[in-house]
């Protein structure tokens, strides 16, 4: 009988450690991530304005391939003579720039697109939609190089480029989560009570639909960075001198027998960079599903 109390009393309190060890877990899922992408925010946007760092471009050719910890150069220098922190840094606020402007931009005209053709329903929708199906049919790679290709490698292009490719993958989303709130009741009472449409999209749909597509957004900036990454890699995206951990790979490969790290650097921005961005997203995702 002492024994059957004993481990009575013992599966609660494991129990509850089991939780909340869940919970520690979970949390750090979510805000190292989190934290990160913070801490990168602010080197890169904050960083250039407070830190003593050499300039990007135009670094001395005398000191090239310096290796780690030279004077002056924490992370040694490219086969240019460029520091490799500061182009390390630079990079990473030109391949943020293009993953925010082509999210949020995505995110105003897909999500608009989608929740007015879920709205509208009925012809308006089908042609939307068809529309949309050429696009999403179309290789998106192949429509991203031949956009930048054909007007010419440079942060403007690499943007709209980009947004090519956002647009059609959030409105499909928008419709697909307009759809769903569009036939609940409190829709239906708007649209009796006389309400433009105008201001159900904007007053009804648009909040309900957000949270997806704000979860879409965080998932979405890795994806933008890597694909930004390849195009400056091969010579579409953002072109050299102009620091991009894209064209920093491919300066860096060149020599990779030689110097290895400098294609190690802008690697590993890179990697920790979008893996950040997918847990964020994805950790977010649960919470609000969870909720």
């Amino acid at each position: 009988m002492a024994v059957t109390e004993t481990s009575v009393s013992i599966a609660p309190v494991a129990t509850v450690a089991g939780m909340r060890a869940a919970q520690i877990r979970h949390r750090l899922m979510l805000w190292v991530p989190a934290g990160f992408v913070i801490a990168l925010m602010a080197v890169c946007f904050i960083g250039p304005f407070v830190l003593p760092l050499p300039a990007p471009i135009g670094g001395d050719i005398l000191n090239s391939s310096l290796p780690p910890g030279a004077p002056g150069h924490l992370l040694g220098t490219d086969a240019s003579g460029n520091d490799i922190l500061s182009r390390l840094i630079y990079g990473g606020r030109s391949s943020l720039i293009v993953a925010i402007t082509v999210n949020a931009v995505g995110l105003a005209i897909g999500g608009l697109i989608g929740a007015i053709s879920a709205y509208a329903g009925g012809v308006t929708d089908a042609i939307i939609m068809r529309a949309l199906d050429v696009l999403i049919a179309f290789p998106s790679l192949v429509l991203i190089i031949v956009i930048a290709q054909g007007l010419g490698p440079s942060l403007s292009t690499t943007i709209l480029a980009l947004i090519a490719f956002s647009v059609p993958a959030v409105a499909r989303l928008s419709r697909s989560a307009a759809l769903q709130v569009t036939s609940m009741p409190f829709i239906q009472a708007a649209q009796l009570s006389g309400s433009p449409a105008w201001r159900v999209l904007l007053r009804h749909i648009a909040p309900n639909i957000a949270p997806q597509l704000l979860n879409f957004l965080a998932l979405g900036m890795g994806i933008i960075i890597v694909t930004e990454g390849a195009l400056s890699f091969l010579g579409l995206g953002i072109p050299v001198p102009d620091p991009s951990w894209g064209n920093m790979i491919f300066d860096g490969q060149q020599a990779l027998s030689a110097t290895p790290l400098q294609v190690l650097w802008p690697s590993l921005a890179l990697l920790l960079t979008v893996l950040a961005f997918n847990l964020l997203g994805e950790n977010v995702r649960d919470e609000m599903s969870t909720r």
